[in-house]
């Protein structure tokens, strides 16, 4: 998406990062998939605004178009020790708005975020996604992602664990 500026989050814009990821998840439960079908966590959220780690794609009237949160936090439930989790930055709660569909704002935000890993010394770009969404999956692969294990926990439906180099 051309004109499209990345930037962090600010405490007031809590409810913004909100909006956008439960229009993802009304979007998903459209289609009728089960993802994200829960209020959004807001507690990640605000720590991750406060902690600078949560971001927002803007376009070029300043109007948020996007969210993404990129951090060093590696889940211990999905990636372990021989995963080197230090090595990685980690992609959480991407969402673009039914405005900027299609317009691969989804690909500016990785690609910024993949960046952002490499500046920082890091080989991969990684996340987790969720294990019953498989056009989500043939997504990120087309993004340069390579699928590493499914992790099958009973209490947690997101455990397909994509990374990509930086």
């Amino acid at each position: 998406m051309s004109g499209v500026r990345i930037r962090p989050a600010t405490a007031q814009e809590l409810p913004t990062v909100e909006a956008l990821l439960t229009e993802a998840s009304e979007w998903l439960a459209s289609r009728g998939i089960d993802q994200w079908q829960f209020p959004p966590h807001r507690d990640r959220i605000r720590k991750a605004i406060r902690h600078g780690e949560c971001f927002l794609a803007v376009d070029e009237e300043g109007r948020p178009v996007g969210t993404i949160t990129v951090d060093d936090y590696a889940d211990p439930e999905f990636w372990t020790e021989a995963d080197d989790p230090d090595s990685a930055l980690y992609v959480h709660r991407m969402a673009t708005s039914r405005a900027a569909a299609g317009k691969n704002l989804g690909a500016t935000m990785l690609d910024w975020a993949a960046k952002r890993a490499a500046q920082q010394g890091k080989a991969w770009l990684r996340l987790d996604a969720w294990k019953t969404n498989p056009e989500l999956h043939r997504y990120y692969e087309s993004q340069g992602f390579t699928l590493v294990r499914m992790v099958d926990l009973e209490h947690r439906r997101s455990g397909a664990l994509f990374q990509r180099a930086t």
